[in-house]
């Protein structure tokens, strides 16, 4: 398993099925990058505690507000025009990977709130996945199943 964040999330994310399933909680509401890092400690043996997980939205809520979600809405929001303006489509590209920076930085950030949490409670990824994606126990169960064996396995 790799040690950081963005390593194991990058490993994760592509691994079968966890893209998909990481975009349909996404749009369930959840907080992907919240998500892998509730995977990450979880797999570390950092037991889950809600406190730890508000210290982590502390971190990740108004980068996502102020930084991640408007360059995300940016992005969607040209998806159409960019199909026939290949200037815009070019645009549209850097948009993107300015989005993955954002979102690595974001990792970064949240793996330093981490840090010092002592590990080997044994795997705490299903309950870090409860406590990261509140009320998508059953409407996202399949997906949270999927990352979370993905996450096993790694």
């Amino acid at each position: 398993m790799p040690s950081d964040l963005w390593t194991f999330a990058v490993h994760l994310y592509g691994l079968p099925g966890v893209e998909p399933a990481c975009l349909r909680l996404q749009d369930q509401g959840a907080d992907v990058c919240l998500l892998l890092t509730g995977c990450w400690l979880g797999r570390r043996g950092v037991a889950f505690d809600s406190t730890r997980l508000d210290s982590l939205r502390a971190v990740c809520d108004p980068w996502q507000e102020q930084v991640v979600g408007p360059l995300r809405a940016l992005r969607q929001n040209w998806r159409v025009q960019a199909q026939g303006d290949q200037a815009l489509a070019g645009l549209r590209e850097q948009i993107k990977a300015l989005e993955l920076e954002a979102e690595r930085k974001l990792l970064a950030r949240l793996e330093g709130a981490a840090d010092g949490w002592p590990g080997g409670a044994g795997a705490q990824v299903e309950a870090w996945l409860q406590g990261c994606c509140p009320g998508l126990e059953e409407t996202g169960r399949d997906a949270l199943d999927l990352v979370r064996d993905a996450a096993l396995a790694l």
